[in-house]
């Protein structure tokens, strides 16, 4: 069982998706593949999203094979669908339409370190942990955090974010330029080098998190930033979520510079102990980094231990052993496998949904969240980047069980509702995608939607590029 989506636009037509894979099996030869394997590998995998593979997959290895799957595509009015590792949660890389998936993962060159000035460029098939690889040795690093390895265009593409993004900001504060293949094959470049420009449109970051709705980003400047002199992660239970949620508030009000801040309610804790094989107690917990000096470290650790005090915290313990704080950060990392191992089984689905608040509601929309479930005698883990009000929430449900997945389907509604309610958005990093267009209006409302299509139709006239996702129909 699958959640359906009803905003499928229409595929093209047979002797013309014949005529387009004839073209592209001419140029790329056993590059192009259409095993029924591979293709359900480029739909969507870890979402209740049903799977909609497309009838292709191209592995590109440089732009002017971006290019020439644009343009053989165009011509026979073909979707192309941008696939970097397929770590997206809203549907992105589905292919509703069918079409033509291009791979980005051989695409995987650093092209320059401009160390001087803090940034590189790069090829979007790139992950986030192989590019600070190739920085360690110069002091260097890229500090936005999604939790799995992602590569960097489709972190671009969706305007990822992560657990650094409390101090660093996400992927719109991180990418300085982009070169984009748009619709005729073509080249569009976005920007330059330089930290700041005020020269015509922002096209930059109208292509971060256009989920490949625009066009396909073939290339990317992104900013760096210097290894912290020191680094140092910390822990601290708490007797309620709201208690937590209050110190997180009172640390951003004050300033404490914080590189990263995660709330793990009471269950997510749990189901961490039981598969990272840790002994934390079970209640609420507040995951803690500071950079910078050993001196500023210890003030802004000592700063937060008495936050969190009078809060209701417990002692608030900290490390700057490598070895300590990787094994903290890898337990939030495996939030996600370690709830799927809560409820094993094969009929048993876990969907990772996320909103985001001003940070004064925080409190509130968690507190009033853990109710819902508790109503709805629901079982989903809430984990969240909470220095910037998002959270997140892996809700596990029987998808054979008709009864149980309608109350997961309430809870998620619920949540979107509240969070909007809150002044707050739908999604803080995951993306619309196919999974959360029915809210864009409420959000935003239908001037902006209209706003969108006309972007769309202006650059994407044909509707070739990621069909069906974000907008939805009129």
């Amino acid at each position: 069982m699958g959640t359906t989506i009803t905003n499928n636009p229409p595929r093209p037509e047979p002797k013309a998706l014949a005529s387009a894979l004839e073209q592209l099996a001419a140029r790329f030869g056993n590059r192009l593949i259409t095993s029924q394997a591979v293709r359900e590998q480029h739909g969507h995998t870890t979402t209740w999203i049903v799977n909609q593979p497309p009838d292709g997959v191209v592995m590109a290895q440089e732009t002017a094979d971006i290019q020439d799957v644009v343009r053989i595509c165009a011509r026979n009015g073909v979707p192309v669908i941008p696939f970097g590792t397929g770590t997206s949660l809203e549907g992105q890389v589905n292919a509703p339409a069918g079409g033509i998936s291009i791979d980005l993962r051989d695409m995987n060159k650093v092209l320059a370190v401009h160390a001087e000035d803090l940034d590189c460029v790069i090829q979007p098939g790139v992950t986030r942990k192989a590019l600070n690889e190739h920085l360690r040795d110069q002091g260097l690093f890229f500090p936005i955090d999604p939790g799995a390895d992602a590569s960097l265009g489709g972190m671009a593409s969706t305007r990822a974010s992560g657990t650094n993004a409390v101090r660093y900001g996400t992927m719109r504060d991180s990418v300085l330029a982009l070169k984009v293949v748009r619709g005729d094959g073509e080249i569009i470049t976005t920007g330059t080098r330089a930290k700041k420009s005020s020269a015509g449109y922002d096209l930059t970051h109208l292509f971060v998190g256009a989920e490949g709705t625009l066009g396909i980003i073939s290339e990317l400047t992104i900013r760096l930033r210097g290894i912290p002199e020191t680094i140092a992660a910390g822990a601290v239970s708490f007797v309620s979520v709201h208690g937590a949620c209050q110190a997180v508030i009172l640390a951003i009000q004050t300033g404490i510079p914080v590189a990263r801040i995660e709330l793990l309610n009471a269950a997510q804790v749990k189901a961490c102990n039981a598969y990272s094989k840790l002994t934390l107690p079970e209640t609420p917990l507040l995951l803690m980094e500071f950079h910078g000096s050993e001196i500023e470290v210890a003030e802004q650790s000592k700063a937060f231990g008495e936050i969190a005090k009078d809060c209701g915290g417990g002692d608030f313990s900290w490390t700057t052993k490598p070895e300590d704080r990787t094994k903290l950060w890898q337990a939030r990392h495996d939030a996600y496998w370690s709830v799927k191992a809560l409820r094993p089984g094969d009929s048993i689905g876990v969907v990772a949904t996320d909103v985001c608040v001003p940070i004064s509601r925080l409190a509130d929309c968690v507190s009033e969240t853990e109710e819902d479930l508790k109503r709805l005698n629901l079982l989903s883990p809430i984990v969240g980047h909470v220095g910037d009000g998002n959270f997140h929430c892996s809700l596990v449900c029987d998808t054979n069980d008709a009864d149980e997945m309608a109350r997961g389907e309430e809870f998620m509604h619920r949540l979107v509702e509240r969070a909007q309610a809150m002044d707050g958005t739908c999604t803080g990093e995951h993306g619309i995608g196919q999974g959360k267009q029915k809210y864009l209006k409420a959000e935003l409302g239908p001037e902006a939607l209209d706003a969108m299509r006309a972007l769309k139709k202006a650059l994407d006239p044909q509707n070739i590029f990621n069909p069906g996702k974000i907008v939805p129909e009129a």
